[in-house]
């Protein structure tokens, strides 16, 4: 038994196997992703195909992805973070970093993906590159703090330690 590349600590058979053979779907947006990432390590391309949302398929590329699949080490999966995807949602958001290692030289891929569940299914849709936009309006130094001391935020929160 191996351990999954989806860094889970679960095996690959008891994690996203049964997911990449068909004999189950994945139950979350979440694992969906990981899903996606194990099925690049293993060279599925297919489940990569597959698993991408019916009308967003038309401009996968079989050759890039099998190129990147086939030459890339897969190194490690981090989730940053999900907002909803459950088991009873319908969209879903996942933020993580991938790591691989082309021809001897690092690489990683940190993307905020979304999820839409469809007839119970749930499929990628499409991902922005980098970090997670903002979502709270940005802070300056002479705002009020936001934790409602009352003091200017450089004074409080933003104090250099």
């Amino acid at each position: 038994m191996t351990d999954c590349p989806c860094g889970s600590g679960k095996t690959f058979e008891a994690c996203c196997g049964p997911y990449l053979s068909g004999a189950a779907p994945a139950p979350t947006a979440e694992a969906l992703m990981r899903s996606r990432y194990s099925a690049f390590a293993v060279k599925n391309v297919d489940y990569l195909h597959d698993t991408l949302l019916p009308e967003t398929r038309h401009d996968f590329n079989r050759e890039h992805v099998t190129d990147w699949a086939n030459n890339s080490e897969w190194m490690g999966l981090e989730v940053r973070s999900t907002e909803a995807g459950g088991p009873q949602d319908e969209e879903g958001v996942v933020e993580f970093v991938a790591r691989f290692r082309v021809q001897g030289k690092d690489y990683v891929h940190h993307e905020t993906s979304t999820f839409k569940k469809q007839d119970g299914v749930w499929y990628y849709v499409d991902g922005i590159m980098g970090q997670r936009p903002r979502t709270a309006p940005k802070v300056g130094r002479n705002d009020p703090c936001p934790c409602g001391s009352g003091k200017k935020y450089k004074k409080c929160c933003g104090a250099a330690a």
